[in-house]
C-alpha cells in the first residue's frame, strides 16, 4: 500500500515526539509504561475513578491497571479509597501525586513547544486548525478504550470552556 510524502512525514514526526514526550514524562513520573498517563488523566479528567474507569482511559488490562495502581500506590502517588456506590474501590491522587502529574503536564508541555518552536505564529494556527480535524476524525465511540485524551492538559485545550475540538464533537455526535 503506497501512501504520500504527507503521510510518511506525519508518521516520522508523531514517533519522534512520541519518544520525546515518553521520555520526559517517565523522568517527570518516576515510571515509564502508562504511569504518566495515569496522573495525567486522574489530575485533569478523572475524578475518584474505579480501577475499571482507570483501565478504559489507559487501555490496558485489569490486572495490568491494579499493578499500575500497586506502584503508584507504593510512591505515594494514588491512594485507594471506598467508591462512591461502595462496592468499587476508587483510586484518589495524594498531594505527593498531584505535584507528580503538575511535573508529568510541564514536561509534556517543555516538549511540545520544543517541537513548535521552529513554527511562526501563522503556521501554528494552521497546525491548529488542521490538527483538529485530523484529532476529531480520529476520535473513538463512548466506552473506548485509550482515551485521546488521556495525556492532555484540559485547561490548556479549555475542554470545561467549549474550546476542545474533541470534546465538542463527542458532545454534538453522543450528546
Amino acid at each position: 500500500m503506497a501512501f504520500d510524502r504527507t503521510a510518511n512525514l506525519l508518521g516520522a514526526l508523531v514517533l519522534a515526539v512520541g519518544d520525546r514526550m515518553d521520555e520526559a514524562t517517565a523522568g517527570a513520573a518516576g515510571h515509564s509504561d502508562s504511569a504518566p498517563a495515569a496522573l495525567s488523566a486522574l489530575l485533569h479528567i478523572l475524578k475518584d475513578p474505579s480501577i475499571d474507569l482507570l483501565r478504559r482511559v489507559l487501555g490496558l488490562t485489569s490486572s495490568g491497571t491494579v499493578r499500575l495502581v500497586d506502584r503508584l500506590e507504593a510512591d505515594g502517588y494514588v491512594r485507594r479509597v471506598a467508591g462512591r456506590d461502595g462496592r468499587q474501590t476508587a483510586i484518589v491522587l495524594t498531594p505527593a501525586g498531584r505535584q507528580a502529574a503538575r511535573k508529568v503536564a510541564r514536561s509534556r508541555a517543555d516538549v511540545l513547544e520544543e517541537a513548535l518552536a521552529p513554527l511562526r505564529r501563522s503556521e501554528r494556527e494552521a497546525l491548529d486548525a488542521a490538527v483538529s480535524k485530523i484529532l476529531v476524525s480520529l476520535m473513538r465511540e463512548p466506552g473506548a478504550v485509550r482515551w485521546t485524551c488521556r495525556l492532555c492538559d484540559t485547561q490548556t485545550c479549555g475542554r470545561y470552556a467549549g474550546a476542545c475540538p474533541v470534546g465538542n464533537a463527542a458532545r454534538e455526535r453522543y450528546g
